[in-house]
């Protein structure tokens, strides 16, 4: 009787703590997706058309970003397994966050390189040019925007694995209101500011995303609990060990998210080749998914901190605990929204879309997507999951094999061949994309149940960079 209320008692602790991480971290992420939300709604004021570049300019971008992300992610569990061990923790916190700074700059160039020539890498994969044309122009102001992005989310992993998100929180609502009144004003010459549309759009997130990376280097250089860390100093000092574990550790990471967010990407592409109305409706209807998804990262990410801290105490029921809980949470929610998505498709989509005769095609389109991504809800959830409890044991090369494997080998190629060869168009490549996921879904947690037949809930070789 006794054993059995500790293990209650510790199952309600778990929530507590997961939660208390989790919130500010899913309203961060709900935030900055509600800035990347209000570029869609923004374009949408100026005509379907311009949606459909920008999100041939976005999708291109973010699949790059979300590798580069990834890598920046390997400190999260990094600096969670050093405070969970609590010898040397500071400088260990430090010479981790430091390396991702280093890795940020390493991986910055090649991203900008890629984006100044959108144009012409958009035409070469079948795109209309006017829509290419329309994608340059909004990327032209928002490429700048990647390096303060990446930093802002290093940062932001530091102050998670210190289980004091909230300060990422306040900062991101702050990002939201700041685009969406920049973003107007650029576009529309409001407020005083100069008319500069599509690229005026691109140029707010630009903007935006420095002052918000500024703020929050402020904060951590002023808050007493953040400035013991010394987290800006000598920056200079090199630490290759640790630089090249950070790309062993973050690589498989970034490919991972790289392949889950490029698929989408991918199949905005596709998309554009059954049409532009297709496009437009893709871009509106992968928001509504996105705004969902963002809690169960949020969750994730809490569960890789978590999972993180017990594995540098060496305390498998801990491990379990974290991840099962993490694990619950994102799927009993998903489980929500699935039926809040089937209930209300249209509603949503004309959010961003003004419901009137001339976007009657892409409501429609727009609707019919969100049928099944209400279906996949669940999928999205577990693997986002499964994901991100695996990372908190630093496991990330296989997981990265399932995300190749379940989102282009099946997820694409069983949407490309029920688009192009059953004729099922944008509907199709929907119906591929919640194929893969499910597959995913269902690796990610069977290795998960695996972890200590695997040998995955060791700390030894993070304990060997450390040294």
């Amino acid at each position: 009787m006794t054993q059995g209320k500790g293990i209650e008692g510790s199952g309600k602790r778990e929530i507590r703590a997961t939660l208390a991480l989790a919130w500010p971290l899913i309203l961060s992420n709900l935030t900055m997706s509600a800035i990347n939300a209000t570029d869609v709604w923004l374009m949408g004021q100026i005509g379907s058309t311009e949606v459909a570049g920008a999100a041939l300019a976005v999708n291109l971008f973010f699949a790059m970003t979300l590798i580069g992300l990834g890598l920046i992610t390997a400190s999260s569990p990094m600096m969670a397994t050093a405070l969970g061990r609590k010898l040397r923790s500071v400088t260990d916190v430090r010479r981790s966050f430091r390396q991702s700074v280093w890795l940020i700059f390493t991986i910055v160039l090649p991203i900008w390189l890629v984006a100044w020539n959108a144009e012409a890498i958009i035409i070469a994969l079948g795109q209309q040019p006017r829509l290419a044309a329309i994608a340059q122009q909004f990327l032209n102001g928002y490429m700048w925007s990647v390096l303060p992005f990446f930093l802002f989310n290093a940062m932001r992993n530091f102050v998670s694995a210190l289980e004091r998100p909230g300060w990422v929180l306040v900062m991101s609502l702050l990002g939201v209101l700041l685009n969406g009144v920049l973003g107007y004003g650029l576009i529309f010459g409001a407020f005083g500011l100069p008319e500069l549309g599509v690229f005026g759009g691109g140029l707010a997130g630009s903007i935006v995303w420095s002052l918000l990376t500024l703020l929050l280097g402020i904060v951590i250089l002023r808050d007493r609990q953040f400035r013991r860390f010394s987290l800006f100093g000598r920056f200079w000092v090199a630490d290759w060990p640790r630089y090249r574990e950070m790309w062993r550790l973050g690589l498989p990471i970034g490919l991972a998210m790289g392949f889950e967010g490029g698929v989408f990407s991918a199949a905005a592409y596709l998309m554009g080749l059954v049409g532009e109305d297709a496009l437009a409706a893709h871009s509106v209807a992968l928001q509504v998914a996105a705004l969902s998804f963002m809690v169960p990262w949020g969750l994730s990410q809490a569960s890789t901190v978590r999972v993180g801290l017990m594995l540098g105490r060496g305390d498998k029921a801990g491990i379990s605990r974290a991840g099962w809980t993490g694990w619950l949470m994102a799927v009993g929610f998903m489980s929500v929204m699935a039926v809040v998505i089937w209930t209300f498709p249209r509603e949503l989509i004309t959010i961003f879309l003004e419901d009137t005769p001339a976007n009657a095609t892409v409501i429609t389109l727009g609707v019919s997507y969100l049928g099944i991504a209400a279906i996949f809800q669940l999928v999205d959830g577990a693997q986002v999951a499964g994901a991100g409890v695996l990372r908190g044991l630093h496991d990330t090369k296989v997981p990265m094999i399932f995300t190749f494997v379940g989102y282009w080998l099946i997820g694409i190629g069983v949407g490309a061949w029920l688009a192009f060869e059953k004729g099922w168009d944008g509907v199709g490549l929907w119906t591929g994309l919640a194929v893969g996921l499910a597959i995913v879904a269902v690796l990610m947690l069977s290795r998960w149940m695996m972890r200590e037949r695997l040998g995955l809930t060791s700390d030894e070789p993070s304990k060997k960079i450390a040294a």
